[in-house]
């Protein structure tokens, strides 16, 4: 792993990006108004500025899922007849992802425009890229006093700035946020603010002992995409984080623009930051993962700790039975099926109970023989109420026999694998049936199983193809991305669902010689545990995840990886049904 140079003598670029040089996108956003989660975009409007001069604009009326109030419609001029016709937030935000992509997003009231941003992205299944985010409202108030205007709303400061007129129409406002932008920034000459940085120190607050006395480490990182980590004068690692630019993304720790709590403490331990520079995005984001998982920093929050996430058991016994447990053992091989991991206890609770309404396995702990003894207890209330086929009781007492109980068993295994068609139609008639009758918290309940069921269901049999496959070399071509190369291929190398090996081809070159040095010196991996996996879950779903790009293509798969096929009736096309039907209250 690469180790950080000694002390070395700052450089300009170490100390911040000028301001001149810095690409800004403006954005305004029209709404139905109230919360983000409930309400809707009705219009985007956004300019791109660098340096002072437009280079480019966008702009776009959106279709939203909600009603637009009548109160709104005053407001802002745009009525339901207007974006009848205009494409979905879901259409709309790729394109404007990519016409902000590497910019700062700029905005009056930032927090408004990038909450409903972001609400869109989560509801459209987008990715929001967190991009760095400057509030005009935030500057103005640094800036302008009270003495010159009564307030800091865009109109209010348009007028004293000499701006060009809001009028609440999102490509209007936008531009009037770059006028006032361009004016408040030309305030700041005597204030010695000269770079990004400098202007973020400026609009938020952080303990100033923290930007000067730990700035130093940032300098001598290389300007260079791949994974950081924050260590303490002991060595432990205390946070790991991922980037396209190590030394910029790490100088911002220490500047006002990071303002989180944990983030400052973590900080002030800090004594020095080991960077490992990567080949590619994907690569950076595995050993991100793998670090976490090996070190488990204290202020990392998220993939830490992968060995406390729970798993539903389909137990290898003569009568086998749900449990939850830690971790995969090697008992897959002698009949136990793995559904998992699952974040909480709590969630593993609500999928097994969605199974147990859909199939009549026993619930009880206690081992039972092979062979039910006739003087062994009594049926228990849920065999009384029809919902265990009890087992236990032996066919001598109206117990199920282990013919008819292996079947059970066979359709919770396909319920898992392959067919999650019986979960969802007893889910569903629940759901209804107590619709019906209005008891609408207890079909929320049922809905709320089924679907923690469906969710794990379809990861496995999403990422079931992958773990299973011997090797799997994969090829996307390069396109603009910071901190990237442009043009050749990004070559991947997976072995039973795990990053084997990366590369990238210089452009023009013949990937072929490439592909066979990679399959040559790729790590060895061992196939995994029957029924468990050979890599961490969360590295074979940032797998996957990058496979299922557009463009993405499968150079080779080892003759003995099973079909790259997804079940037709599987968790996926379960919990479209759930999701389409209409049926949940």
């Amino acid at each position: 792993m690469p180790t950080r140079p000694g002390p070395q003598q700052a450089s300009f670029e170490d100390l911040g990006r000028p301001l001149a040089g810095v690409t800004f996108v403006v954005v305004d956003l029209e709404t139905t108004g109230g919360s983000p989660a409930e309400g809707g975009i009705t219009e985007v409007g956004a300019v791109k500025v660098r340096g002072g001069e437009v280079l480019g604009e966008f702009q776009t009326l959106v279709r939203p899922d909600s009603p637009i109030p009548p109160a709104v419609q005053v407001l802002t001029g745009i009525t339901p007849s207007m974006v009848v016709a205009a494409p979905s937030a879901a259409q709309v935000l790729p394109s404007f992802l990519e016409f902000a992509r590497g910019a700062v997003l700029v905005a009056h009231n930032a927090r408004y425009d990038t909450s409903f941003l972001e609400a869109a992205c989560r509801r459209a299944g987008l990715d929001w890229p967190r991009p760095e985010v400057v509030d005009t409202l935030a500057l103005a108030r640094a800036l302008v006093g009270r003495d010159e205007a009564r307030d800091h709303k865009l109109d209010t400061l348009a007028r004293l700035l000499g701006a060009s007129s809001p009028d609440h129409r999102a490509l209007n406002d936008a531009r009037a946020t770059v006028d006032v932008l361009h004016a408040l920034l030309g305030r700041l000459g005597n204030r010695g603010v000269q770079t990004l940085e400098d202007l973020r120190d400026l609009t938020a607050t952080a303990p100033s002992a923290r930007r000067r006395g730990k700035r130093h480490l940032a300098v001598g990182l290389p300007s260079a995409p791949g994974v950081y980590l924050f260590r303490d004068a002991r060595g432990r690692v205390l946070y790991v984080g991922t980037s396209v630019d190590v030394r910029r993304r790490v100088a911002s720790y220490f500047t006002a623009s990071e303002t989180r709590a944990r983030m400052t403490e973590m900080v002030g331990a800090a004594a020095e930051v080991v960077p490992v520079v990567c080949t590619t995005p994907l690569e950076a984001r595995v050993r991100e993962l793998r670090l976490i998982a090996e070190h488990s920093p204290p202020y990392n929050r998220r993939s830490k700790a992968p060995e406390r996430a729970t798993w539903v058991k389909l137990t290898a016994e003569p009568w086998p039975r749900l449990s939850l447990v830690r971790q995969v053992h090697a008992d897959a091989a002698a009949g136990a099926e793995y559904l998992g991991p699952f974040r909480s206890a709590r969630t593993a609770e609500l999928a097994v109970a969605a199974l147990h309404e859909a199939h009549p396995l026993r619930r009880c702990t206690r081992r039972i023989p092979r062979s039910p003894r006739a003087d062994g207890p009594g049926a228990c209330a849920l065999a009384e109420l029809g919902r265990c086929g009890a087992p236990c009781l032996g066919t001598e007492r109206g117990g199920q026999d282990a013919d008819s109980y292996a079947q059970v068993v066979a359709q919770v295994r396909a319920s898992l694998r392959e067919d999650a068609g019986a979960a969802l139609e007893v889910g569903r008639r629940r759901m209804l049936a107590l619709a019906g009758r209005e008891r609408f918290e207890e079909a929320a309940q049922a809905r709320d199983r089924l679907d923690a069921f469906l969710r794990a269901a379809e990861r496995a049999q999403r990422r079931d193809p992958l773990v299973r496959a011997p090797e799997v070399v994969a090829a996307r071509r390069r396109t603009p991305e910071p901190g990237w190369p442009d043009g050749g291929w990004e070559l991947v190398l997976v072995r039973y669902g795990r990053l084997a090996g990366t590369t990238l081809t210089p452009r023009g070159a013949d990937p072929v010689p490439h592909v066979a040095a990679l399959r040559a010196t790729g790590e060895a991996v061992q196939p995994p545990v029957p029924g468990g996996p050979a890599a961490l879950v969360e590295e074979t779903d940032a797998l996957l995840t990058w496979m299922e790009q557009p463009g993405v293509r499968l150079v080779s798969i080892d003759p003995a990886a099973p079909p790259w096929v997804q079940p037709v009736r599987g968790a996926a096309w379960a919990r479209h049904r759930l999701g389409t039907a209409g049926t949940a209250p």
